[in-house]
């Protein structure tokens, strides 16, 4: 930079906190706003793959990729598939030393992430009301919980209902027509021990005409459940049952997944957590916007897309550092966004593309014969008996 530029980011996730690490790896001061009132304020949710060319790429030009690999799972690259009657259809077992896609919990990547940035990076209890031009790329940024404050660049890296999308673009998420219903598992491997065989140490999905049960080891013998299927995001207002109701809602997915093996149904019958409703939005496949001086955006603000490609936070991690090299090594601001948004687009309108079809083949009528035939493409299978 010629001169020292004002630079905001809008939201603390892996993609915001991964840019403020590079930027202050190159000497570039950065500020993050964050809703959350604190660090630990809310759950953020379950583990993530971190895959070699791009959330571990991102990792080693923020120079934590050994504190990651001291926190990663490494054996949590297993994964399962099942179908509707318990038969197991095809296994991944990673080798001794694999490392092409180690798990990580959320909330120990954030942490990891926040440790490495200078005191006083991260504004909590920010939340962006509003952005105001000001001439000449500035946008002046209206917080809830704090003052007022201009920037010469405003990073949106608030996540699927960002504040700083609408200034770039019209588009809004849609509903994909899927929805996971959450439930989950604590000291699986004592006090659940028949579920935690059936998942083993990595992810499992069980699939069968346009349902699936999905689940996924968790740091702590945590086992997270997702019971998806194609329908209605509203479908227990329009059974007239209560999300707060655990018991109901637990009939009401027992009912609609008759029929499965047992094994699998426990999945839903002996959870110990009630149940949240989680809609897939997806934004508009490409999604691009016309450069405007002084915005950009990274993640899920630029390019929500369905857990089905496993890419969400590995992109939104290479956002941020590609994002941040590129401001380093520009003389110009602008120069500096617009090379990297020439990059971003394509690469993220490729991942959505890869997301819906995984969508498409693993919430299936056919399913889970979709699943099998990208897995047989992609991964090596550990013959297994059954799993038990």
């Amino acid at each position: 930079m010629t001169t020292t530029p004002r630079i905001a980011i809008i939201g603390g996730g892996p993609g915001g906190l991964t840019c403020a690490r590079v930027l202050q790896r190159h000497g570039i001061e950065v500020t993050v706003f964050d809703r959350d009132a604190y660090a630990e304020d809310r759950p953020q949710g379950g583990t993530l793959d971190m895959h070699e060319t791009t959330g571990q790429a991102a990792l080693r030009a923020a120079d934590l990729d050994k504190e990651f690999f001291a926190l990663a799972r490494p054996e949590g690259q297993e994964m399962r598939l099942l179908d509707h009657t318990g038969t197991l259809l095809f296994r991944h077992a990673p080798d001794a030393g694999e490392r092409d896609k180690p798990e990580i919990d959320r909330g120990e990547l954030r942490r990891l992430l926040l440790d490495s940035l200078a005191p006083g990076t991260v504004r909590w209890g920010r939340y962006l009301r509003t952005l105001h031009p000001r001439g000449d790329g500035a946008h002046e940024a209206e917080f809830d919980g704090g003052p007022s404050e201009t920037f010469d660049l405003v990073i949106g890296a608030d996540g699927a209902w960002s504040r700083v999308r609408p200034l770039l673009s019209d588009d809004s998420p849609h509903y994909a027509g899927v929805t996971f219903v959450e439930t989950g598992f604590d000291e699986a491997d004592t006090r659940h021990p028949a579920v935690a065989r059936l998942v083993g140490d990595g992810g499992m999905m069980a699939a069968h005409r346009n349902k699936a049960l999905i689940a996924q080891r968790n740091s702590r013998a945590r086992i997270r459940v997702y019971a998806a299927f194609r329908g209605s995001q509203d479908w227990a207002l329009e059974r007239g049952i209560h999300l707060a109701d655990p018991e109901a809602v637990r009939a009401a997915l027992l009912e609609r997944f008759a029929g499965w093996d047992d094994r699998l149904l426990a999945l839903l019958r002996e959870s110990d957590d009630g149940f949240a409703n989680r809609p897939l939005y997806a934004l508009p496949v490409p999604h691009t916007w016309t450069h405007t001086p002084g915005l950009t955006l990274l993640g899920d603000a630029a390019h929500l897309m369905t857990p089905f490609s496993g890419m969400g936070a590995n992109l939104a991690m290479l956002d941020g550092c590609e994002l941040a090299q590129s401001l380093a090594r520009h003389a110009e601001l602008d120069e500096a966004v617009r090379a990297y948004e020439a990059a971003m687009l394509p690469r993220a309108a490729r991942a959505a593309e890869a997301a819906a079809r995984g969508l498409d083949n693993a919430i299936a009528p056919d399913a889970p014969q979709g699943s099998l035939r990208h897995m047989r493409r992609f991964h090596r299978s550990t013959d297994l008996p059954p799993a038990p």
